[in-house]
């Protein structure tokens, strides 16, 4: 376990996926992330690469050749390499290897860089191309915060507030988690959405025209609050495990499949890309 410690914060990251596991509020004494209860959902944070969601029976096809691929790509099951560290800073990797190649046809290298500055966890996501040839891929977060924040409030004493009024509708998806091609409205010219228990009855709430760049979760009680802030990722999933203590905000670059016929990897909706021997870099920052 890799610790970062200044005087306001506290996170620890695991080389399992490099999974940031815990995000503590030094000055009110509170933990913000889910403590990935087993009975209930066993993750904290997974970073998802190369893939977000699911693919079409679980295979992409890469060149006339197809591959297995799990949903949200392996990255979150991969161990990852502490590369970098300081008291603030750590930086992990993940090459390519015989396992990664076996799904996902691609020499490359994927950093995942956390740095604490005052009360802010920034993230980094760098996608390094070694190939003689574009490299695609999708990245995304997928942070677990602990709702509510003290044992004496209540799921439903909570809300999320965009950045800007939204007019939104969600995408909705299919029990084995594809996008059906229907929609559905949310929020009409609003910035508040409550946290209601049945909230995720459906699934995630997924966004893929979003004006708003930070949603923050907010209490009706008290000014704490957690705003994730995403100025580079277009796409957004919410998501709980039903009737749980926690929300995900999870800024994408990419998304599932929609029910159908596959497409090759590289025409798949949202597809990101790497020039040759090139590089790609994004980032998000949670404030506390």
């Amino acid at each position: 376990m890799t610790t970062l410690e200044n005087d306001l914060l506290k996170v620890s990251i695991r080389p399992k996926g490099a999974e940031l596991t815990s995000l503590y509020n030094k000055q009110t004494g509170t933990e913000h992330l889910w403590q990935a209860d087993p009975a209930v959902w066993a993750w904290h944070a997974p970073n998802l690469f190369p893939i977000v969601g699911g693919t079409l029976d679980n295979q992409i096809t890469v060149e006339g050749k197809t591959y297995p691929m799990e949903r949200h790509g392996f990255a979150r099951q991969s161990e990852f390499t502490l590369v970098e560290a300081t008291p603030t800073k750590a930086v992990f990797s993940l090459q390519a290897n015989e396992k990664t190649l076996a799904a996902y046809p691609y020499q490359f290298e994927f950093q995942i860089e956390y740095q604490i500055t005052s009360q802010v966890l920034t993230i980094i996501y760098r996608v390094i191309n070694q190939e003689a040839k574009p490299l695609y891929f999708s990245v995304g977060a997928h942070p677990a915060f602990a709702v509510p924040f003290s044992p004496d409030e209540k799921y439903e004493d909570y809300y999320l507030e965009f950045q800007k009024e939204e007019d939104l509708e969600r995408h909705l998806l299919s029990p084995k988690g594809y996008f059906t091609g229907e929609t559905e409205p949310v929020l009409t010219v609003e910035k508040q959405l409550p946290l209601t228990t049945d909230l995720f009855d459906r699934d995630a709430l997924v966004f893929k025209n979003l004006d708003s760049r930070s949603v923050t979760i907010r209490s009706r009680h008290h000014d704490r609050a957690v705003t994730v802030s995403f100025p580079a990722f277009p796409y957004l999933g919410i998501w709980a495990k039903p009737g749980a203590s926690f929300v995900c905000i999870e800024p994408w670059l990419g998304y599932a499949d929609r029910d159908g016929t596959p497409v090759p990897f590289e025409e798949k909706e949202a597809i990101q890309h790497v020039e040759p021997n090139g590089f790609f870099e994004t980032g998000f920052t949670i404030g506390v």
